[in-house]
């Protein structure tokens, strides 16, 4: 098949805080790939720590490295791809979507109904909300609180609330908290003292504390404070990235308690891409509204303030996408 484009643009990470815009030939789709051309690709925090320049990160990265997000319109099909074609918008699970194309394994794409044309969809994340919203076991009825109002933890609430649950929503900064009562959070508490939070808490509950806890942060406090405001036979839901470092439990509150704890994070392919099907059938149904989270949006080649915002947090910011076309 004929292509428009004869190159493709990737970006190269080069150093810690340092980018590139690379030109290369287009690769070809092989046996059971798709060429996809993005429209764009989700900013995740994942990328912070390789950003970041650790020991461990080689630089320079492969082009389009660490970008997982993307979304856009096959436009080439390789030898034996069944059910997708040219033409076909969709979302997909890749490695390299900071680029204007990315090669994906046909089982690693999802269509795109055509009510969402015109609107960013990064499959990715919007899928990992949904396989952590399942792991939670959330019902009619339940008392909830979120710790950690990001795009993630903005996405849970509107997804409990759908679910019929009370939220408590909890986080450090006050436009989050906005943002939480905009996605229907019952109750918001700043999170400021640890103390003030558990007695608050226990208030509301008459003392019970919560059936379900998800802690959407990644950093010691959040996860300690979370166990203090599971109820006894409740669940804490693990959704934050814990990449720092060890973390330590209090294991005699857990113990007497008889708390579930989960760890909704997962390493399957196949479940994130059935977390990215349900999410488009969340979507069309309402009862996931992603599009007013997208705070933040910069072309391909201004990655790296994207990436510093994601870190830096301006007032304001929730999620950044980038424009790659």
């Amino acid at each position: 098949m004929q292509t428009e484009h004869k190159l493709m643009e990737a970006i190269v990470v080069t150093g810690p805080g340092t980018i590139e815009l690379v030109s290369q030939s287009l690769p070809e789709p092989g046996q059971g790939q798709v060429r996809v051309t993005l429209e764009g690709c989700g900013v995740c925090a994942s990328n912070l720590t390789p950003w970041a320049g650790p020991d461990w990160m080689k630089f320079p990265t492969e082009p389009g490295g660490l970008g997982h997000e993307g979304w856009g319109r096959i436009d080439a099909v390789g030898e034996g791809v069944i059910g997708l074609a040219v033409g076909d918008r969709v979302a997909s699970l890749t490695h390299h979507a900071y680029a204007t194309h990315d090669i994906a394994d046909e089982d690693m794409v999802v269509k795109l109904p055509a009510e969402l044309n015109g609107r960013p969809f990064p499959g990715e994340p919007l899928g990992c909300a949904m396989n952590i919203f399942n792991r939670s076991s959330i019902q009619k009825g339940h008392t909830v609180a979120i710790i950690g109002i990001g795009f993630l933890g903005a996405l849970l609430t509107q997804l409990a609330k759908a679910a019929g649950a009370r939220v408590i929503a909890i986080s450090r900064r006050g436009y989050s908290l906005s943002v939480a009562e905009r996605m229907g959070a019952d109750i918001l508490i700043p999170m400021e003292d640890h103390w003030q939070i558990i007695e608050e808490v226990r208030r509301i509950t008459d003392g019970k504390f919560c059936d379900c806890v998800i802690e959407a942060v990644g950093k010691q406090w959040p996860l300690d404070l979370a166990a203090e405001l599971t109820r006894e036979r409740g669940r804490l839901v693990v959704a934050g990235y814990h990449q720092d470092g060890p973390r330590q439990i209090n294991m005699q509150l857990w113990n007497w308690r008889g708390i579930d704890v989960i760890n909704a994070h997962e390493r399957d392919p196949a479940t994130y891409m059935q977390g990215m099907r349900q999410a488009i059938d969340a979507v069309m149904e309402g009862r996931l509204k992603p599009d007013d989270l997208y705070t933040h949006h910069f072309p391909l080649e201004k990655l790296d303030e994207a990436l510093n915002a994601t870190r830096d947090r301006p007032d304001g910011f929730l999620k950044a996408l980038v424009t790659c076309q």
